[in-house]
């Protein structure tokens, strides 16, 4: 039987189709709440309306973006307009973003889109240029320690968070990015499954100005003087192993090439939106070729893939990961 809520909104569509709020989905993916059939039934009525929005700063939003207005998808919200929406908090005021969504005039929703557009992409750059710097202190001087901590003093404090979880990606190790702030050092963290964050900061916590998080993810603050005692007692305090640092990928099931096509594709789209409880499902396919590989985009963080399986099936691919560290490893591998 389907739960309470869902059956009210089946029975209650007319209701929903006039009032249901069309930036409910920006909420919900900006604040990662897709957690039940309730806020994933809201998700997808509102994903519905979104692209039909009368409100004149998400249109000029859309549009800026170059995306379709009928086509708005999960992932248009949490990699592109919402970092949009977010960009002028980080790097500005979040007052950008309030003016746009109360704009009343199509020449100032225009003006405010363009702006956030440029925030973000100088955003993007100045990520890129964080997640540089720190890969190149891991690789000189961290390469052996079981828990990063890095200290990058002219990287946006508001981007620390997300220096953070590309270094974690990258190595596969819990990761603490610290930035200079007026109360000496500010610093975020992503982690791994194996390792409860939170907890971390606790055990140390006397070196600390401030600190809050979960498992997963922490924020705290500390004098500068202690920054290298931090680094030190966490790594003495972790009780990782090699076998920790393995990245572990989920797969749901084995899926041809020659299984791949436009029905394939129609029927994921039906089971959309995809978060927690519905999780995007994950194929695979062992013994592949890769026929040709080049990096693209303006941050080499995109590289096309020509694939090919034991039959001669070949399909285009795309990895979304640094270039050229991914052309030196596929080289190694040769």
């Amino acid at each position: 039987m389907l739960p309470g809520c869902y059956r009210i909104w089946i029975k209650r569509w007319g209701f929903w189709r006039r009032k249901f709020p069309r930036g409910a989905p920006i909420r919900i993916v900006g604040d990662y709440d897709i957690d039940g059939v309730c806020s994933t039934c809201i998700l997808f009525l509102g994903l519905r309306r979104l692209g039909n929005t009368k409100n004149l700063g998400l249109k000029a939003l859309i549009q800026a973006n170059q995306l379709a207005p009928g086509k708005i998808s999960v992932y248009h919200i949490g990699f592109v307009t919402g970092p949009c929406l977010n960009a002028g908090g980080r790097l500005q005021t979040a007052k950008l973003a309030l003016a746009l969504l109360l704009a009343k005039d199509q020449k100032e929703a225009w003006e405010l889109a363009a702006e956030l557009k440029a925030l973000n992409d100088q955003r993007k750059d100045m990520t890129q240029q964080g997640v540089d710097e720190a890969a190149a202190q891991v690789e000189q001087l961290y390469m052996n320690d079981k828990v990063l901590v890095i200290f990058l003093p002219d990287c946006h404090e508001s981007l620390a968070g997300i220096v953070a979880g590309s270094i974690r990606e990258r190595y596969n190790k819990p990761v603490f990015v610290l930035t200079h702030s007026e109360e000496g050092a500010k610093g975020s963290g992503r982690s791994i499954e194996a390792y409860h964050m939170f907890h971390g900061l606790v055990e140390v916590q006397d070196l600390l100005s401030k600190f809050g998080g979960h498992p997963m993810a922490a924020g705290f603050s500390l004098p500068l003087e202690h920054v290298e005692e931090f680094r030190r007692r966490l790594n003495e305090n972790a009780r990782l192993t090699e076998e920790d640092f393995i990245p572990k990928v989920w797969i749901d099931i084995a899926q041809p090439f020659e299984n791949v096509g436009e029905e394939l594709i129609g029927e994921l789209e039906r089971l959309e939106p995809f978060g927690q409880g519905n999780e995007k499902p994950q194929f695979a396919l062992k013994d592949l070729f890769i026929r040709s590989a080049r990096v693209m985009g303006k941050n080499r963080n995109v590289v096309k893939l020509m694939l090919v399986n034991e039959r001669g099936t070949a399909l285009d691919g795309v990895v979304f990961t640094d270039g050229d560290l991914f052309l030196e490893e596929m080289g190694d591998k040769k």
